[in-house]
């Protein structure tokens, strides 16, 4: 499929929000906020005005009045067009359809989690299960709280979902790490103890420099 004229998920949320009723960006931006929205997207409130203008740019959105309030600066208020709402449809399709990786920090850790001791990342682990508990406590107390159709809490119920496979995820390897039954977890631990290289690691890295 061809690539997005926008692709910062800001412009997604403003579609989504104009689509109620044509707005300014103040008024958007406070609706956006008191709906929690940077927990469904990153999203970066200082560059709302220039996605506004981009989306006027591509003709999703457009003008249609300018209004003053008392001494405040003059506002414009936008409005979705016919272009932004089928922009705005065929994007969402394409984010609940499409799967999309997209490695966090969490990722990148695990990605060099060798030059930590076995007991180090055991011990971070073991921090990182208590951390994730208390979030999913109170994400299922938040949820339980909500009085609204639950078409508009799926996106928690995903968050919660993760949230739950992590924790599992991080207390099985934990217990892999502790009980010894890791394959290689000696070798790794040797390694912190010698500072030399396991035999199969140092194999590799001799034929990475043959290459």
């Amino acid at each position: 499929m061809p690539p997005r004229k926008i692709t910062n998920l800001l412009a997604l949320a403003i579609l989504a929000t104009l689509i109620e009723r044509p707005m300014h960006p103040y008024e958007m931006a406070s609706l956006m906020k008191a709906r929690g929205k940077e927990h469904d997207m990153e999203i970066k409130w200082g560059s709302l005005y220039r996605v506004v203008e981009n989306l006027v740019k591509h003709g999703f959105v457009e003008a249609v009045q300018s209004e003053r309030q008392g001494g405040r600066p003059e506002r414009t208020v936008y409005r979705i067009t016919d272009a932004g709402r089928t922009e705005l449809v065929d994007w969402t399709r394409e984010l609940v359809a499409v799967p999309a990786r997209r490695p966090g920090p969490f990722t990148a850790g695990l990605s060099v989690l060798a030059v930590l001791a076995p007991s180090d990342v055991a011990a971070l682990l073991g921090r990182r299960a208590d951390l994730l508990a208390a979030e999913i406590a109170l994400f299922e107390r938040e949820l339980a709280g909500y009085d609204v159709p639950r078409l508009f809490l799926v996106e928690g119920e995903y968050e919660l979902a993760m949230r739950r496979a992590e924790l599992a995820w991080v207390r099985g390897f934990r217990a892999e790490i502790t009980e010894g039954t890791l394959p290689g977890v000696a070798d790794w631990r040797a390694y912190h103890e010698t500072g030399e290289l396991p035999p199969a690691v140092a194999e590799l890295v001799a034929r990475g420099k043959e290459e």
